[in-house]
């Protein structure tokens, strides 16, 4: 097989790049980038299947005459609301399977409507195979299997957690942080009462996490919201929700969301501070993750036996506090999306989130650690 590597020497292709080597049923990988100079730097760590080379994304022509000569493309490549469908349309037009980090809702439901022509060109596509999106959206199907019938997932994740790569070929404002501005400002998309509504982002709900009690959380603009809805049509309700260390966090992020918002400062200032603030947050403490909210997690409700019921899942503390940053947390999943497919078991055509049915989460997880997952039961409790 032969993979194209968007973005693969950035702060989270990096990452992808690094797990791919290992990977014996590989013949080529092209690492691309904006900056070839670091794309071919990085490449040379790497043995003799690996090459860098330049290549701007917005050029389509030159885009896809390099697909063409691939037979994978896995994209790390953002900010995912300017290039994500572009890309995927290249790589469908060029029969290139697919695989992304897609982290913006915008998007992502453009990507899952080219689901027909994909299936059409014989072309797999997984988008938002990250950590959030990714890990979470499998992490939510785990916990909707375990119900006879789900009403609400909702998909959770901590701030602190999402520390920005220092090592990176970019230059200017990070994707991810740039990302992150877009989701906090303006109105974001999610699904409750049985359908899609806009709403501002940061709004305060109540969760109850079973056996770790009620929970303030706070409304996130991802794709999580928007996907689950697509694969699962009998859900009433659908969110992407984010947590801080302290209301001093929200606080923080609602104020600069109103600077931007009212144009007093600039979006490239707001990305600046976003970032610093990023930057300036630890990771949360173990004991923080057993007894709080997890850094990451699926929250599914429902009825188990003819009863109201709700189930969460979330990796084990200790394979979360083995995560060293958002690159290594984002770029991993991304490669072991690549390894199931060369595997083939990933077999299904078209355009899929994680939990779409084309990722069985009992073949994902095991390649993280050997026990990772921890499922609590309300009926447990």
């Amino acid at each position: 097989m032969r993979i194209l590597a968007l973005g693969g020497s950035g702060g989270m292709g990096r990452f992808s790049s690094f797990a791919i080597s290992a990977f014996q049923n590989i013949s080529k990988v092209t690492i691309a980038d904006l900056n070839e100079n670091d794309a071919v730097e990085f490449a040379n760590n790497f043995d003799d299947r690996f090459i860098g080379t330049g290549l701007d994304v917005s050029d389509i022509d030159k885009l896809e005459k390099v697909m063409k000569d691939h037979d994978v493309v896995i994209n790390t490549t953002g900010p995912f609301f300017k290039y994500g469908v572009s890309i995927l349309k290249s790589a469908i037009k060029c029969k290139c399977h697919y695989f992304d980090i897609c982290d913006d809702w915008e998007p992502t439901m453009e990507m899952l409507k080219l689901s027909d022509e994909a299936s059409k060109n014989d072309v797999t596509a997984i988008v938002g195979l990250g950590a959030s999106p990714g890990i979470s959206n499998l992490l939510g199907l785990k916990a909707i299997n375990e119900l006879d019938k789900v009403s609400s997932i909702i998909t959770g994740w901590d701030m602190s957690s999402a520390k920005p790569e220092d090592e990176s070929s970019q230059v200017g404002n990070n994707a991810a942080i740039e990302h992150g501005l877009q989701q906090i400002t303006g109105e974001i998309k999610v699904y409750k009462d049985n359908k899609y509504k806009m709403t501002k982002p940061l709004e305060k709900i109540n969760i109850h996490y079973p056996g770790r009690g009620k929970h303030n959380v706070y409304v996130f603009g991802h794709p999580e919201a928007v996907s689950f809805p697509h694969h699962f049509r009998d859900l009433k309700e659908s969110l992407n929700v984010c947590h801080g260390s302290s209301e001093i966090d929200i606080y923080v992020l609602r104020t600069l969301r109103w600077l931007v918002d009212k144009k007093v400062i600039s979006s490239k200032r707001g990305a600046y501070i976003l970032e610093w603030m990023e930057r300036k947050q630890g990771a949360p403490s173990e004991e923080k993750q057993i007894k709080g909210l997890p850094a990451i997690y699926g929250l599914a409700t429902g009825t188990k036996n003819q009863k109201t019921a709700s189930v969460a899942a979330t990796l084990s503390v200790e394979d979360l506090t083995n995560i060293s940053g958002m690159g290594e947390a984002t770029g991993f999943p991304l490669a072991f999306g690549l390894k199931l497919f060369l595997e083939n078991k990933i077999t299904q055509k078209g355009v899929f989130a994680p939990e779409g049915g084309a990722i069985n989460p009992d073949d994902f997880f095991p390649l993280i650690a050997d026990h990772p997952i921890e499922i609590s039961r309300s009926w447990e409790i």
